[in-house]
C-alpha cells in the first residue's frame, strides 16, 4: 500500500458459506486488522455487502466497527448496497463523519432481480437511475463527512464504450450530483421554452422537400450565406441544409433549435457541465447563436424566435431572406416532440445531459418490443409540454447510419392532416389488418371510425387524462414524420402502439402502398 501511495485498505463482510455468525469475533478480528493498519501508518475501512454472508446492512457493519473501538477502524459506505435492499439512510447521520472512511456511489435503474447480479451489471453514474443518490448524499454530509465522491460503478455498455467519453459523463453526474446537494452552484438551467426549428441535412433535396410539401409546408426563406432553406406551417419549422456538410448516409435530423430565454446563460450552464460548444464559421451579419453537441452528435442551438419580448438578442430568423410562396391550409400547428435514437451505449449519458445541461425533466424509461428484440425509450420534457424528446435505443448495436429519428407534428384533426398528406401524394406507413381488429375489440368507438383509422393507417392510444391519435409518413433517409391529436391531458407518446409501428417500418414497402 506505501508502495501504491494509499493509506486506506477495504474489507468487505464475507459472503463465505464457512463464515461464522459472530458479530464479537468480527470485531476482535477487525480490531487486530487495525492494529497492524496503524503500525504502517494506514487505516481499515469496514463496509457491508449487500449480499454479505452475515453482515449485509451499514448499521450492522457500523455497530460492529463501533464494538471494536479503533482509531484505525471506520467504515465505508456504498450507495448501491444500502438503497438496493431499499435500507433507510436516515440512520447514517448518527455516525460520525470522522468514523466514515470512504464513501462509493453509484445509481442503477429499479430492477426485479437477484441483487449481486444488479450490481455487477446494471450500476450506473448518479442521476442515470431510479435510486435518490443526492438523498443518500445529503445524510452522509450531515453526519460530518468530507472525504472524497469515489465513483463505483460496474456496467456492461460502460465496459465496452469508448473511456474518455465516458469519463465525461462520469464527470457531469458527479457536478450535478454536488450541484444537488449545494455542494457546488454551476450556472443554473435555463429551461427552454419551445422548439424554434428542427434541421435536416440531406445530399438529395427532391424527397425530403417532396415529402414536406406534401405535409403542407411551404418553403418561406433562404439563409442568406449558407444553402438552407426554411420550411414552415403554423410554428412548425424545418431547415433544410444541402451543404457540404451533409452527411452522405442520407437525410437525418442534424439539429435542433430551442427557444430560450436567455441563450448566453444556456450556453454558460452546459459548458460547465462538459458540454462541448460548436464553433460555428458565419457571416459578419449572421445571428451568433450559441450551440453545444448533445452525447448523439446532434446540435443543440439556444435561439430566439420572437424577439419582441427579447430585442436586445439576435433572432436566428433575421438570417433567411423571404421567398415568394403559395399558400396552402394549414393543418400542422407546430413541433409535437421529437424523437432521437441514440447509440447503444450512451442511453443513460443522453437523459442525464438532458436532465442536467438542458434542465428537463426526465419520465421513466419504457420497453417496447421490437421485432429483433426489446427498444427502449425515455422522454425529457419542461413543465408545459412545449419541448418534448423521446430518447430512444434499438434492441442491439446498429451502425450509425441504420440510427431512425422522427419529428412528431400537433395537429387538431389528425384524419383530416393525413387525408390531405395522402391526396397530396404522400405515402403513410400502412399498418397491420389485425391492429384494428384488436383496437374495436379494447374500445368502443362512433360507427365508422375504426375503419377510417384502418384506412388511414391511424393508431390510437387511451388513458385517464385523454386520446392520442397517430400516423406516421414512410421514411426518408433516416428521418420519418408522425402526425399527432392529443386531446384532453393525454401526456404520452402512444407506447403501447410503438410495437406495431417498428414492426411495420421492418416490412419491406409494397408496390401501390
Amino acid at each position: 500500500m506505501r508502495r501504491l501511495g494509499t493509506d486506506t485498505v477495504l474489507v468487505c463482510s464475507s459472503v463465505s458459506p464457512l463464515a461464522v455468525d459472530d458479530d464479537a469475533l468480527a470485531a476482535d478480528q477487525l480490531r487486530r486488522l487495525a492494529d497492524l493498519a496503524q503500525d504502517f501508518g494506514m487505516r481499515v475501512a469496514y463496509e457491508a455487502l449487500a449480499w454479505g454472508r452475515h453482515v449485509s446492512t451499514y448499521d450492522h457493519a457500523w455497530s460492529i466497527v463501533e464494538a471494536a473501538d479503533h482509531p484505525a477502524l471506520g467504515t465505508c459506505l456504498d450507495s448501491f448496497h444500502i438503497l438496493a435492499r431499499g435500507g433507510d439512510p436516515k440512520g447514517i447521520e448518527d455516525i460520525p463523519g470522522e468514523k466514515i472512511f470512504f464513501l462509493q456511489l453509484a445509481d442503477a435503474p429499479l430492477m426485479a432481480m437477484d441483487v449481486l447480479q444488479w450490481s455487477r451489471h446494471y450500476r450506473c453514474f448518479p442521476g442515470q437511475g431510479g435510486f435518490d443518490i443526492a438523498g443518500f448524499l445529503g445524510h452522509v454530509l450531515r453526519a460530518g463527512y468530507r472525504g472524497p465522491l469515489s465513483l463505483e460503478v460496474f456496467n456492461d455498455v460502460f465496459r465496452q464504450a469508448e473511456a474518455w467519453p465516458t469519463a465525461v459523463d462520469a464527470r457531469r453526474s458527479l457536478l450535478v450530483l454536488q450541484e444537488a446537494t449545494g455542494l457546488a452552484a454551476p450556472p443554473a438551467p435555463v429551461v427552454p421554452t419551445g422548439v424554434a426549428f428542427a434541421e435536416l441535412v440531406t445530399p438529395d433535396v427532391e424527397p425530403v422537400t417532396a415529402l414536406l410539401g406534401a405535409l403542407g409546408f411551404t418553403r418561406r426563406a433562404r439563409h442568406r450565406s449558407k444553402p438552407v432553406d426554411l420550411w414552415q406551417q403554423g410554428e412548425a419549422r424545418v431547415l433544410v441544409n444541402t451543404g457540404p456538410a451533409a452527411r452522405r448516409d442520407g437525410t437525418s435530423l442534424a439539429a435542433i433549435g430551442l427557444e430560450s430565454p436567455d441563450p448566453a446563460a444556456a450556453a454558460r450552464r452546459a459548458e460547465s457541465l462538459l458540454a462541448p460548444v460548436l464553433p460555428r464559421r458565419r457571416a459578419a451579419e449572421d445571428a451568433p447563436l450559441d450551440a453545444v453537441a448533445a452525447p448523439d452528435g446532434t446540435e443543440l442551438f439556444f435561439c430566439v424566435t420572437d424577439r419582441s419580448g427579447h430585442p436586445e438578442l439576435a433572432g436566428w430568423a433575421g438570417d433567411f431572406v423571404p421567398v415568394p410562396h403559395e399558400r396552402l391550409p394549414q393543418h400542422v400547428a407546430r413541433i409535437d416532440h421529437l424523437a432521437l435514437t441514440q447509440p447503444w451505449h450512451q442511453f443513460d449519458e443522453a437523459a442525464l445531459f438532458h436532465r442536467s445541461v438542458l434542465g428537463l425533466s426526465a419520465q421513466d424509461s419504457v420497453d417496447v418490443a421490437d421485432p429483433y428484440g426489446l427498444h427502449r425509450s425515455r422522454a425529457v420534457t419542461n413543465a408545459d409540454g412545449s419541448v418534448r424528446i423521446a430518447l430512444g435505443v434499438g434492441p442491439a448495436p446498429t451502425d450509425e447510419g441504420a440510427r431512425a429519428q422522427h419529428i412528431a407534428l400537433a395537429t387538431d384533426d389528425v384524419v383530416t392532416a393525413a387525408r390531405r398528406f395522402r391526396e397530396a401524394g404522400g405515402r403513410l406507413l400502412a399498418m397491420p389488418a389485425n391492429y384494428y381488429d384488436d383496437l374495436a375489440a379494447r374500445y368502443e368507438f362512433a360507427d365508422g371510425e375504426p375503419a377510417t383509422y384502418r384506412e388511414l393507417g391511424i393508431l390510437y392510444d387511451r388513458d385517464a387524462e385523454g386520446e392520442f391519435r397517430h400516423c406516421y409518413t414512410e421514411t426518408v433517409g433516416r428521418v420519418f414524420f408522425e402526425l399527432v391529436q392529443r386531446d384532453g391531458g393525454y401526456r404520452g407518446y402512444g407506447a403501447q402502439n410503438a410495437p406495431v409501428r417498428l414492426a411495420a417500418q421492418h416490412l419491406p414497402r409494397r408496390p401501390g402502398r
